[in-house]
């Protein structure tokens, strides 16, 4: 993994913490959440405050994260809104935890001048034994302080305060007087300088999770599942009306077509939709030709297509599916029939602009593990998984590309490959010929479902 580490592929964008009053605060925080201390002086923290030099040190990845289902936080500084979440067991963790940091910027940001802020997303499970006990995970809510406990002493500062202008003898109350005086030495004037932290809460309908293999719960949709990522007869029973795995493609299309979930890309608005095509045709180029060991450092999109030509007896269906669109999108060949048992169907799509379209495109790079684009830019714990089996000439050639095409523009990359347009509403949209009404966007799926 050292190459993308080297290239910030792996724990980028993580904050760095040298100072000795912000290691001792992070000691104090780590000691009044967990009881343990690190001896590091310089060390990195991701959003929630986790570091794998402490991790390494511990030998407990999960020193923030008991059981993988109570994710506990320190926070140093604000700016830690913009790092990645590491060892991510839910698909919801950091969203959440970078909306609270948001909401809460202000009162954080004086919060965090003083002392460390040490918190916890709490839910009813506490241990998730088996995949149905994940069902029982409704809400989350956050709960967090300082380790001094400032934000509940102003609260309690806060009660004595209209106590001490509303009671006829607050006035003569020289204990109350006493006892606020002391509690303001510590929090400050909390009337011109509130301290409270906005209380918080979040619904957990849909969402992917790292236990079990892997498994993806859709269950704010009009029909609801849950998708797994191992054989579905080793899951067991779950409280949703359907399970599929992944090799269940027909019902998987089915799915996401029923829910209004996905679209096809050569649909999409705004976008060269025959550039990606070409580009995961790249991809899985360089995936056969990497099996072949070519020496793949710096190949250019020439070096593949003479690599395409040399192995073409040895692309996979997928790469013939997407040659076929890409012949019917620039060439005016025929269309081709590509249902949802093909291995190309999963790359013509992309997730529709919704609330879900992050976990959607999670579960589409899942599904097309070839591209490694969008493996690594929408699921990065399965993408470590599968660079770590790759042979070592499809790892040059894959941080090479990232570090080449995508580190370069990473928002301009997101943009184009699942970014949305306002539709046009003053100009009507002109279509290729007869494409929807001829085959339908989900191919036969909704042939056979009519």
């Amino acid at each position: 993994m050292h190459r993308l580490i080297e290239k910030g592929l792996m724990f980028g964008n993580l904050i760095r913490v040298d100072s000795p009053i912000l290691v001792e605060r992070y000691n104090r925080a780590l000691k009044h959440l967990t009881g343990k201390e690190t001896a590091q002086k310089v060390f990195h923290i991701d959003i929630s405050g986790y570091s794998p030099e402490i991790g390494d040190e511990l030998d407990d990845d999960l020193y923030l994260n008991h059981k993988g289902v109570n994710r506990q936080f320190i926070l140093l500084t604000t700016e830690q809104a913009t790092a990645p979440l590491l060892n991510a067991k839910f698909s919801t963790s950091r969203g959440i935890l970078r909306q609270f940091i948001e909401e809460n910027r202000t009162e954080l940001f004086a919060l965090t001048a003083r002392d460390a802020v040490a918190g916890e997303l709490v839910n009813s499970v506490y241990v998730a034994d088996t995949p149905a006990r994940l069902f029982d995970m409704r809400k989350i809510a956050i709960e967090a302080d300082t380790t001094s406990g400032t934000v509940a002493t102003a609260k309690k500062l806060g009660e004595m305060i209209d106590r001490f202008k509303t009671e006829p003898d607050g006035w003569y109350d020289d204990v109350l007087i006493a006892d606020m005086i002391g509690m303001a030495k510590k929090t400050g004037d909390v009337v011109r300088n509130p301290v409270a932290l906005r209380q918080m809460s979040f619904g957990q309908e849909n969402f992917w999770t790292d236990h079990f293999g892997g498994m993806y719960v859709f269950r704010g949709v009009d029909h609801p599942a849950a998708i797994v990522a191992r054989d579905k007869k080793d899951i067991g029973e779950l409280p949703i009306p359907f399970v599929f795995d992944l090799n269940d493609r027909s019902a998987i299309a089915k799915f996401l077509a029923l829910n209004d979930l996905v679209e096809p890309i050569l649909e999409a608005r705004g976008v060269d939709s025959a550039a990606i095509l070409h580009q995961k045709m790249d991809f899985i180029v360089a995936s056969v030709a990497a099996e072949m060991k070519e020496d793949l450092a710096g190949a250019t999109r020439r070096d593949l297509r003479r690599l395409g030509r040399q192995y073409a007896d040895q692309l996979p269906e997928a790469w013939q599916g997407l040659a076929a669109l890409v012949r019917w999108a620039e060439e005016d060949g025929p269309w081709p029939s590509i249902t949802s048992e093909h291995a190309a169907y999963f790359y013509t799509l992309r997730a529709k602009d919704h609330p879900d379209a992050d976990l959607v495109n999670m579960l589409l790079a899942e599904l097309t593990p070839l591209d490694i684009r969008q493996l690594f830019i929408c699921h990065k714990e399965v993408f470590y998984r599968a660079y770590a089996d790759w042979p070592d000439e499809k790892r040059t050639y894959v941080v090479d590309f990232l570090d080449r095409e995508y580190q370069v523009d990473k928002a301009g990359t997101r943009a184009t490959l699942f970014g949305h347009e306002a539709p046009m509403t003053a100009v009507p949209r002109v279509r290729q010929p007869d494409l929807i009404s001829r085959v339908g966007p989900w191919g036969a799926v909704t042939r056979g479902r009519r």
